[in-house]
């Protein structure tokens, strides 16, 4: 019987420790199965450049997943590291730029500012009683509000010398990739040295149990939050200074890749489990899906596909662990502490209606019933080219007598539809909409078309709905002109490739069309890559960099935005203006100075300021009955370092 007795489990401890081997270092067998088939399916994945892209690329969304592997160690989540990080950067810049502040003393308002914002969820979530997903997600909003209000929805040059963190030592080894590897380390001795380590897992563990064995639950709550913040901080630091500038609405869904990074890492949702090292694989493994899926031309949408698959098999695989009793399941939190709570969220919807009720009655009374009133809904206000828009409109609407309200959709198509839905609720006299998605805008522009208010579009159109007029550059001729300005730069022969913008949008399809259609005059041209950067620079950079490894002898790039060219200036370094030309369009100060400095070949200018007037001069006309042309083309021009100087915008 003995016998018998100790050859099963021997059998069963075999079968069981292959199945743990399996569990718990599924991530990192997830990587290297990853790497193998990304590198048989295209050759250039395995080059040492192109592996140090990945960890540039992995950085940012390791650093913010060490702070966040802190927290849900504990049993905890923290939704806010992603705007914490936009906001400890915008703080830097602005300090260092507009306020003159010492770099170094403005580094450590930075990252003050992002432990702040960590102790902030802390006190709601260890003495507040919120639960963390609660409190980390306001948080999230306080902090991107914050960065916007600062900046005033403009990026922000970073200074030269934290810009450094950006670059290279010894011209091949990144410096993002070296904080990287610090952060995990000091990340892997807090966990497995310190008594604060040992606390975060006792509290994942039981929190209720730990308590009872003398560990000060509360305080310990603190601290965990607060390297969260410290973390996210830093990550906001490093990411600025690849861009050389703190963009108010960056790291903007970094938190959710933050977040997967540490679960397909290993680390259990429900506390107790979790490393460093575990952390670096997830955040590598999201790295390599997305810079493979880019040298392979996969499309954006299905890239979205697959790393949704990835994180919901980490999920998954996170259930089968915890089944197989990996993780023990904590123990029920104690109910002493609901009357507090619901005392909690009492006042504050009290104070949440006080100030609602407070800005009601500020902007009832500063209302009159004389003034025509237009709402404008911009896409972003994290581009110059929009806030050029918002400056000419609001300088027309002060010249007109025109009461303007202004809103922000973040490019959040969802957003800009509750925007519009409010102008219409409201009653204004009209609406005019910079859309962020042409399609998605029309079910909001046709409810307006109902309650007959008329609607303006600036700079791109709306689908499947009226509109009284459309202010816009011609997008299609500017893209013709951008063509033969890049042809005629390359002698009419060469390769290029392409960064197109938002995919939905009408400006990018114009743009995109004329490009096309103009390059049919050229046959040498060659364009061996499309992607999409979704006018954002940091996007620009990444795309740009991944596609440098497929494509190295490249001559030419037209971005159709200045904001994806700048990030491709970035991507390529000293060959930009020198080896390879590129071509942006907008006429962005940003643009237009990287025109001048010789980095980027050209933009295709429009005039934002003069698409804002119009828009407003025709919004009113449509409020009062006036006649209007349906169609409003400003016209735009090839700015090159020989013209910028004349060039007013």
């Amino acid at each position: 019987m003995a016998t018998d007795t100790l050859k099963k489990p021997t059998g069963a401890s075999g079968a069981s420790a292959v199945r743990r081997l399996l569990l718990d270092n599924g991530a990192l067998t997830a990587l290297i199965g990853l790497v193998i088939v990304m590198a048989a399916l295209s050759g250039d994945f395995m080059t040492t450049d192109n592996l140090l892209n990945i960890g540039v690329q992995a950085a940012v969304t390791a650093i913010l997943a060490f702070g966040v592997t802190f927290v849900i160690v504990s049993a905890g989540i923290d939704l806010s590291v992603g705007s914490v990080a936009a906001l400890s950067a915008t703080v830097l810049a602005w300090m260092a730029t507009s306020e003159g502040v010492p770099v170094w003393i403005a580094v450590l308002l930075a990252i003050a500012t992002g432990i702040a914002c960590g102790l902030v969820n802390g006190v709601l979530i260890a003495y507040g009683k919120l639960p963390p997903f609660i409190a980390t997600l306001a948080m999230l909003s306080v902090g991107r509000g914050l960065s916007l209000v600062i900046s005033q929805g403009s990026p922000i040059a970073f200074p030269d010398s934290i810009s450094h963190l950006g670059d290279t030592l010894g011209g091949w080894l990144p410096v993002p990739v070296l904080v990287m590897v610090v952060m995990g380390l000091i990340t892997a001795v807090i966990l497995g040295r310190t008594y604060i380590g040992r606390s975060m897992y006792a509290i994942g563990g039981n929190e209720e149990a730990a308590r009872l064995s003398g560990l000060r639950v509360k305080k310990q709550k603190l601290a965990i939050y607060a390297l969260s913040g410290l973390f996210a901080a830093a990550a906001g630091i490093v990411l600025a200074s690849r861009l050389s500038s703190a963009q108010p609405q960056a790291a903007q869904g970094y938190e959710l890749d933050a977040i997967a990074a540490v679960v397909i890492g290993g680390a259990s949702l429900a506390g107790g489990t979790g490393k460093a090292s575990g952390t670096l694989i997830g955040a590598l493994i999201l790295a390599v899906l997305r810079n493979g899926l880019n040298l392979l031309s996969v499309s954006a949408f299905w890239q979205q596909v697959v790393i949704g698959v990835v994180i919901a098999l980490a999920v998954l695989l996170d259930t089968v662990r915890r089944k197989a009793g990996a993780t023990p399941v904590a123990a029920g939190a104690s109910g002493g502490g609901k009357g507090k709570q619901a005392a909690t969220y009492v006042i504050a919807a009290v104070v949440a209606a006080a100030i609602v009720g407070a800005m009601s009655f500020l902007h009832t009374g500063s209302s009159s019933s004389t003034t025509q009133k237009v709402g404008l809904s911009l896409s972003t206000l994290n581009n110059p080219f929009f806030v050029q828009i918002k400056k000419g409109a609001q300088e027309e609407a002060k010249k007109l007598g025109v009461d303007l309200t202004v809103t922000d959709a973040q490019n959040d198509a969802s957003q800009q539809a509750n925007q519009l839905q409010n102008f219409t609720s409201s009653g204004l006299g009209s609406i005019i909409v910079n859309p962020v998605d042409s399609d998605a805008a029309g079910p909001a522009v046709r409810s307006a078309n109902k309650a007959d208010i008329p609607v303006v579009g600036v700079d791109r159109g709306v689908n499947k709905a009226d509109t009284a007029a459309l202010v816009a550059s011609d997008n299609v001729a500017g893209g013709k002109q951008g063509a033969q300005a890049l042809a005629e730069k390359l002698g009419g022969k060469g390769k290029i490739v392409i960064l197109q913008g938002l995919a939905g949008t009408s400006a990018s399809r114009e743009r995109g069309a004329g490009f096309a259609e103009g390059l049919k005059d050229y046959p040498g041209i060659k364009v061996v890559a499309r992607q999409p950067a979704d006018f954002d620079r940091t996007k620009g950079l990444d795309v740009m960099t991944n596609l440098l490894q497929a494509h190295p002898d490249i001559q030419g790039v037209f971005a159709e935005n200045d904001e994806m060219a700048l990030g491709a200036v970035k991507a390529l370094g000293s060959k930009a203006g020198k080896s390879v030309s590129v071509i942006g369009f907008d006429g962005t100060p940003d643009g237009l100075k990287a025109v001048k400095d010789g980095t980027m070949y050209a933009s295709v200018a429009q005039q934002p300021s003069e698409l804002g007037r119009i828009a407003v001069e025709n919004a009113l006309k449509a409020a009062e009955g006036d006649k209007v042309e349906k169609t409003v083309m400003v016209p735009v021009k090839v700015v090159t370092a020989k013209n910028v100087a004349e060039f007013t915008g």
